[in-house]
């Protein structure tokens, strides 16, 4: 259920194309679902515009796919993140259909295909060791009906490689930078262009990049105005963020 589902549903009730008894069947699973181990959020595709995102540690493979059924039974896109092995193999089980990316570790089961944002979404990364992060916030804003572009491997380390890319920079509503080591890239990026850049440390660098907290530092402290900081590796919350952005 969504708003443009819901308000379809009230339209019905008024015309007398639905009875209010039916319609009472189909809103009854709001707010949520209880499953005992779990309260599935239905309503949150009406009150935020986009529906419940599983994420994967944690959960049995049996409550992993539980939980993916109830939200795939609802008519949306189903999206799960930082799945594992055992969760892949339940839900293709069932779902042969299901789109697995492996580098990214998201599952994507596609049931919808509008295209809500306005612009291009850019997703870039700074190494290819920063790809599966990039790879998740790509996954994330193309299931979320936007367009996406993927520029990898354009580090600051060779400054030209970014540059050669100045076109899909510039075409680009909103971007979504990965970097690790000292995570310079977003103020790069940031002072090459008029948009939001949502930066993305990632844990990739050795001893003193301490996990990605020298990059997640060196990025909330950018003296480019344009970038704000998602937490350590989180290309989900940067892909979803961007997402919002782009449907304004």
């Amino acid at each position: 259920m969504d708003a443009n589902r819901l308000k379809a549903l009230l339209e019905q009730v008024r015309d007398g194309a639905v009875t209010p008894d039916a319609a009472l069947e189909q809103i009854k699973p709001l707010p949520y679902e209880d499953l005992g181990f779990a309260k599935v959020d239905h309503h949150r595709a009406i009150r935020v515009g986009v529906p419940e995102v599983i994420f994967g540690p944690g959960k049995t493979p049996e409550h992993f796919v539980e939980i993916f059924t109830r939200l795939a039974d609802r008519g949306n896109n189903v999206l799960a993140t930082r799945v594992s092995e055992e969760q892949v193999a339940s839900t293709i089980a069932r779902y042969p259909q299901v789109e697995h990316n492996l580098m990214a570790r998201t599952l994507v089961l596609r049931q919808k295909n509008e295209k809500l944002g306005k612009g291009i979404i850019g997703i870039i990364s700074a190494g290819t060791s920063d790809i599966p992060i990039a790879e998740e916030a790509a996954v994330t804003a193309d299931v979320m009906g936007n367009d996406v572009t993927r520029i990898f491997d354009v580090g600051v380390a060779g400054l030209h490689r970014l540059l050669s890319h100045s076109d899909d920079l510039r075409k680009a509503r909103v971007l979504v930078v990965c970097a690790g080591m000292e995570g310079a890239l977003p103020s790069v990026v940031g002072g090459l262009v008029g948009v939001p850049v949502i930066a993305v440390p990632t844990s990739v660098g050795y001893g003193a990049a301490f996990g990605g907290i020298a990059a997640l530092l060196g990025m909330i402290n950018s003296c480019a105005s344009n970038v704000s900081v998602v937490n350590i590796d989180n290309g989900f919350g940067a892909g979803y963020v961007a997402s919002l952005i782009n449907r304004l």
